[in-house]
């Protein structure tokens, strides 16, 4: 009896996403992956029983609604559903204009929580399922000259993965948030990372954190897309998976040394910390 997990995985035309999608046909399981193009996704990983692309707009409920239910009728069950469509915004706080960050939160943070509200009652009707929503190390810290609204963006999704995962957790269901550091994807390129409409050129920080990106980190990222899509079905097939993943050598890097700064300030402001009590 094949008992091989569901999937159903968001932006999974290019970068992560499309790299666990070929991972997870290979390993012979079934898969729906979303895209605003079905046919780049078809294009990308080609046509096969197993393989169900959706044509999906993470803004419109409806479209949302209707490719969850498509994949009910074709592999009638989901098991792990994987929030991973979004995109970088590049610019300092006072250069992006109000439609440029919430365009960002539209499709980082309400497009997963749509893909949540419409999968969720499968999950609680069948008293298990896995959500694994995948942030940045972006959403742990925050100290990225012009990546102020794509951290708040992550940040969101780190605190709505920690609430989901106390709400959920007596239907049986699982949840994670991923803090992938720099995988050598497309994500840096034009089209997966936006730079801002009106930049100003005072914000020397902020242009040195662009060119950096694009010359120096852009080709060179230390993780490895084909081993991510490993750790994401490890983690899926985990009888306890964590709460929360951080993933690449990087990555790990800044989580110690953003852990060690907060011990550092909590003993240092310890006794002011404290004075506030009645």
């Amino acid at each position: 009896m094949d008992t091989k997990k569901v999937w159903l995985v968001t932006g999974a035309s290019k970068g992560l996403g499309l790299f666990l999608v070929k991972k997870l046909l290979n390993e012979g399981y079934q898969v729906a992956a979303t895209s605003r193009n079905v046919e780049s996704l078809e294009k990308e990983v080609g046509i096969s029983a197993s393989f169900l692309p959706l044509e999906v707009h993470l803004t419109d409920e409806k479209s949302v609604s209707n490719a969850i239910t498509k994949t009910l009728e074709a592999f009638g069950t989901i098991d792990v559903v994987v929030n991973n469509a979004g995109y970088g915004q590049i610019g300092a706080l006072e250069e992006l204009s109000d439609q440029e960050a919430r365009q960002n939160f539209d499709i980082n943070v309400f497009g997963s929580l749509t893909i949540i509200r419409n999968v969720m009652p499968h999950f609680r009707s069948k008293k298990s399922g896995h959500i694994i929503n995948i942030a940045s190390i972006a959403g742990l810290l925050g100290t990225f000259p012009g990546f102020g609204i794509y951290c708040a963006t992550k940040f969101a999704m780190v605190g709505f993965t920690e609430s989901l995962s106390a709400e959920v957790k007596e239907f049986g269901i699982k949840a994670t948030v991923v803090y992938p550091g720099y995988f050598r994807t497309n994500f840096l390129d034009k089209g997966s990372l936006n730079l801002p409409q009106n930049p100003i050129e005072d914000y020397t920080a902020v242009r040195n954190s662009e060119r950096w990106h694009e010359s120096e980190m852009k080709g060179n990222q230390p993780g490895s897309p084909e081993k991510a899509a490993l750790a994401f079905i490890q983690l899926a097939e985990s009888e306890n998976p964590p709460l929360h993943f951080i993933m690449g050598s990087d990555a790990f890097g800044m989580a110690k040394n953003k852990i060690e700064e907060l011990q550092n300030e909590l003993s240092t402001n310890e006794a002011l910390s404290k004075s506030t009590d009645f």
